[in-house]
């Protein structure tokens, strides 16, 4: 075996040294590295928004429901669902027999009235001559005062009942009329343009009219739709009419409806009854209101709609993620971490519109500086170790 010497030990304990200095060298200059990782975001430009998000439904601009006035069996029905009618249009009828016969016995009563009438004033011309030739025998002394007075009593009667007669046939043409009108209503005609959206009574039914109209159909104006939008407590005091509003289907998310703010409802559209000592636990939502025409009719009712009312917009602002923002300051601007030269350095920048995502720069930035919005140090152990390197020594 051969023998080996002093040199060659040195010369080995000297590679050794070598190379565990060059480990350390490269595991040091590999955490420098990774120390020096900056995540960043490039300042672009885009169209901003703030906006309230509202979920909401379509509603006819305007519905009627349609009903009966008079009672009787609906016999015949002249639409169907989703028909198209004009104003005036036929829509039912019930069947008129018993508004007939209403309107026949009233006429009758009417000519029933007035041949009374006109016997009564026959009478009349007889008591007046009756009358006066009392009158004459009187003053000749041919008859008796009573017999006068019994004479000029007959003429009062008959005059007072002549009197009584006309007010009794205004009364039954008053009757005449009511009749005739309630025939008219047994036939029904639309009140509006519009498409029929339900039919709630089918022909061979009995409708029954007593307090209230009962319900045939109803209509609606679809030409126009209102977009109820459901804005929440947190939000509805930033709303006002007036602001920009679009919305989106649920089966058509790339197609936007735009249209302005009409109101708000002053009342909630569902709350919770609450006390001094306990608090709602039903959120509270308000109506926002506004329309948007529908010429083709491809909105319909009761649709799902999600709403949008724009608070606030800008066209190619300057913008960079909400992320990057670091410590608000008094005076209301934001420190941001610029880098420059691969070296962060602080900026203080003033911020407009923030929809949660990216924030408006208004000055203290330029388009294309990138800002930090993370670095290595955030990543956990396991990631910014480098996996080339040795393992930690024990302690």
């Amino acid at each position: 075996m051969k023998k080996i010497t002093g040199k060659q030990l040195g010369i080995a304990l000297f590679v050794l040294i070598a190379l565990l200095c060059a480990g350390l060298l490269i595991r040091q200059l590999s955490f420098s590295k990774e120390k020096t990782t900056y995540i960043t975001a490039v300042a672009t430009r885009m169209d901003m928004e703030e906006s309230v998000l509202a979920s909401g439904t379509l509603n006819a601009f305007k519905t009627v429901d349609v009903g009966a006035q008079v009672s009787g069996q609906l016999k015949t029905l002249h639409v169907a669902l989703g028909d198209k009618v004009s104003k005036g249009q036929l829509l039912a009828e019930i069947d008129p027999i018993l508004q007939q016969n209403t309107l026949k016995d009233s006429e009758a009563q009417i000519e029933n009235l007035q041949a009374q009438k006109r016997a009564s004033q026959a009478l009349l011309k007889q008591y007046e001559l009756a009358c006066k030739r009392q009158g004459i025998m009187v003053a000749q002394d041919a008859a008796s005062r009573a017999d006068l007075e019994s004479a000029q009593a007959q003429l009062d009667s008959t005059r007072h009942s002549i009197v009584s007669l006309d007010a009794q046939i205004r009364r039954a043409k008053i009757a005449v009329d009511t009749a005739r009108a309630n025939l008219g209503y047994t036939r029904i005609v639309a009140p509006m343009d519009g498409v029929v959206i339900s039919i709630t009574t089918q022909e061979g039914q009995t409708v029954v009219s007593t307090q209230s109209a009962t319900t045939i159909l109803s209509l609606a104006n679809l030409d126009v739709i209102t977009v109820k939008a459901k804005i929440s407590e947190a939000d509805i005091t930033k709303v006002k009419p007036g602001l920009k509003t679009y919305f989106t289907l649920l089966g058509d998310s790339d197609t936007r409806y735009y249209s302005t703010l009409r109101t708000t409802e002053p009342g909630p559209v569902s709350s919770a009854s609450s006390s001094v000592n306990s608090t709602s636990s039903t959120a509270i939502y308000y109506n926002g209101l506004f329309e948007v025409p529908n010429p083709d009719h491809k909105l319909r009712v009761s649709m799902t709609v999600q709403a949008v009312i724009v608070l606030k917009e800008a066209g190619k602002a300057l913008t960079i993620p909400v992320s990057a923002l670091g410590d608000k300051r008094a005076d209301g601007r934001y420190q941001v971490r610029v880098l420059h030269n691969e070296t962060p350095e602080l900026r203080t920048i003033r911020v407009g519109i923030n929809n949660r995502v990216n924030v408006q720069v208004l000055d203290g930035l330029q388009e294309g500086e990138k800002v930090v919005i993370g670095d290595s140090s955030t990543l956990p152990a396991a990631e910014t170790n480098s996996p080339a390197g040795p393992p930690p020594p024990r302690r």
